[in-house]
This record gives C-alpha cells, structure tokens and sequence, in this order.
C-alpha cells in the first residue's frame, strides 16, 4: 500500500441543474401516472432547488435535494492518505436528482418503522443503553434491514456514487472542512479527547513483538479496548457543522450502508454515467467511517464493505429517494 502516493489532479464540475418551483414536500407513496390525454398533457413539475429541504411524512425526517451533476469521484487530489481501493479517481455524471436524507436515520424513526412492520429492535449498544436518546443514529443494522427501511419510508439505499456526490457537495477536498467541526470519530467522541491517529500506529508497531498470526487480534484488541475504556460512541445526529448542500454527519458518528455489491477492482471498468456498483457480490459497501474511526477513515472518497447481514455499533443508514416521490 503506497501511503504516500498522490493522485493525479482532476477538475470536480459539478452541474447544479435547479429550479425555480416553491417547496416540495417529500411523499413516500408514489404518484399515480396521469392518463394519456392528448388534449391535454400537464406540463412536467420542475425539480427542487438545489440544498432544498422536505420533510418525510413517513418518518418524519428532513431530506434535502441534491441536483443533478458531475463529478470526479476516488482519491482526491494532493490526499497522501488514500487506499488503494480508492483509485483510480474518475469522472461520474448523475443525470438525475435525489433526496437524500439530512442525517442519518435515527433512532426515533427507526422504532416507529419497527413498530410499524413488526419487528424487533436488535440489543443497543452500551452508549445507548435502552436506546434511550431517540435523537442518535440507529446502529446494529443490517444492510437488509437498512433497506427494509428506505423503502419503507418510501425510499431506497443511495449508489456509491450517489452518496460520494452528496458528501462532497462540490468539495474537491477529501473532508468538507476541519475534522473536528464536521464529524464524531475516535479523537472527540469520548470523555475525553484521544490523539487516535498515535494510538493506532503505536498499537501496529505491536507487529514487531508479537507472532504474524497474533498481530492482527492484538492491535485490534489494543486500540478497541482503549476506545472502549474512554465510552466513545455515537452522539445526536446534526451536532456538527454541515457541507454546502446542507448534509450532517456524512463524515463520523456511523458508516452509512450503501446500496452497491463491493468489488475492489470496480473503478477500473464503471460506468461514467449513473453507476450502478457491480451486479453481484459477497459484501456490501459503507462509507463514511464513525465515532470509533481514527482520522485516515474520515475522508469522502474512503470505502468499506462487510457481509449484508452484519450488525455493529458502528454502523447506521441514511436513504435517498427519487423525485418520483415528490407530490
């Protein structure tokens, strides 16, 4: 892994296609199609202007509507921080709006989706015991569970690209301002503030006194417990300050489950208009690092995966929705 390659400069052109129409509410339900009149065609309602905000009626959170637009997405340039699997950068045009969900879903709208579709909540985690403070993300979600959800407040899982779009709202920098003022992550999501980044590389110095087969286990182990022992956690959603098109916490507090199939070589061979993610897959991408990050994993371009049906405290959603769904 090359840390400290850069990656070539690319010019982000970002295409706010906006209207000029009032305020939109957010529907979950549909719209029927009119009937096929000849005579009479209405006329086509125009989108919502860029950063406008709707409230859900399903589950009472706020989205905001992002336009259409290119961009370059992977790496950003000058980031010295960057994985491999973040390469190579690539220009994407979503030809399309969305809405896409102002924060992450929390758990107030999650329980009245659970109580609404029978189901139960999973145990919550220890800094939320009880889920007790409704206004935090929801965490020991599945990706399925996730996207029972989005289409249960009328939505669905934002693409890859949909949510690198959203995030950098026009940024061609790998975080939309200073780290501390946009995201809850290890340093300051505890009692007290930790320098993660030192804690991390001092517990993989570890590989140098322990067996091969020991060392993953053990720095895991290490900086798991000193974050445990410090109680970070997730914090209320909408604390920290926003990127331009509105978004909170696109950085920090949980991983946002996405809806594309990982696959490690992608970049390479994706579609530079509305891409999809590959058509199958082992595990499901996230994006966004959380409260249990150090600094690398906070930035708009990293990407992990984990299997579909994986549960952790670390990790929430956040939905999109087409403007089909908009009265």
């Amino acid at each position: 892994m090359r840390l400290n390659a850069h990656c070539p400069t690319f010019v982000v052109i970002v295409t706010l296609l906006g209207s000029l129409a009032g305020h939109a509410q957010l529907h979950p339900e549909a719209t029927a199609k009119p009937e096929q009149n000849t005579a009479a065609i209405p006329a086509q309602k125009p989108d919502p202007k860029p950063g406008e905000v709707s409230q859900n009626p399903k589950d009472r959170l706020k989205y905001v509507w992002i336009p259409p637009g290119t961009f370059t997405m992977g790496c950003s340039p000058r980031d010295s921080e960057r994985f491999d699997w973040e390469e190579p950068a690539h220009q994407v045009t979503l030809s399309k709006g969305f809405w896409m969900g102002q924060t992450h879903v929390t758990v107030g709208a999650y329980q009245s989706f659970a109580v609404a579709t029978g189901r139960q909540l999973r145990p919550a985690p220890a800094f939320n015991a009880g889920w007790a403070n409704q206004n935090m993300p929801i965490v020991n979600v599945s990706w399925d569970e996730s996207l029972a959800y989005c289409q249960w407040s009328g939505g669905r899982l934002p693409t890859e690209a949909e949510w690198e779009y959203a995030a950098r709202a026009g940024s061609t920098e790998p975080r939309y301002g200073p780290l501390d003022e946009v995201a809850w992550f290890a340093d300051n999501s505890g009692r007290q503030r930790l320098d993660s980044d030192t804690l991390w590389k001092k517990d993989t110095a570890a590989r140098a006194r322990v067996s091969i087969l020991e060392a993953p286990r053990k720095i895991k182990a290490d900086y798991s417990k000193r974050i445990s022992e410090n109680r970070n956690g997730t914090h209320e959603v909408g604390q920290k300050r926003a990127n331009a098109l509105g978004l909170y916490d696109t950085l920090g507090n949980v991983w946002e489950w996405v809806n594309d199939w990982q696959d490690q070589n992608y970049y390479q061979n994706s579609r530079s208009s509305d891409p999809q993610g590959p058509t199958s897959g082992t595990n499901k991408v996230a994006r966004g690092g959380s409260w249990y990050n150090y600094p690398r994993f906070l930035r708009v371009s990293v990407r992990t995966w984990n299997v579909p049906g994986l549960r952790d405290d670390s990790y929430g959603l956040r939905c999109a929705a087409d403007v089909s769904v908009t009265p």
